[in-house]
């Protein structure tokens, strides 16, 4: 998803968690690591129609997922708008 407010704008992320309703965690790998993730307001947030199965599967299995996924899922997206 797209940060639409705060001082990462215009960047993309991951929801790693659903905490409410209202508010999720999120990371990207880079700047926000899984360990410390973000909490955010999902109205500050432009949700993409994208779902990483790689990322859903290691959260599955393991509860966690490494930095080098959220960047490969990130990357991968991005690289999947350019070309549409």
């Amino acid at each position: 998803m797209k940060i639409l407010r705060g001082k990462d704008v215009d960047h993309y992320s991951v929801i790693v968690e659903v905490i409410n309703e209202r508010f999720v965690l999120i990371a990207d790998g880079d700047r926000r690591k899984f360990d410390r993730a973000k909490k955010k307001n999902v109205n500050h947030l432009e949700l993409q129609d994208f779902i990483s199965p790689e990322i859903t599967r290691s959260l599955e299995e393991a509860g966690r997922v490494t930095n080098g996924k959220l960047r490969f899922a990130i990357a991968k997206f991005l690289e999947q708008q350019v070309i549409d």
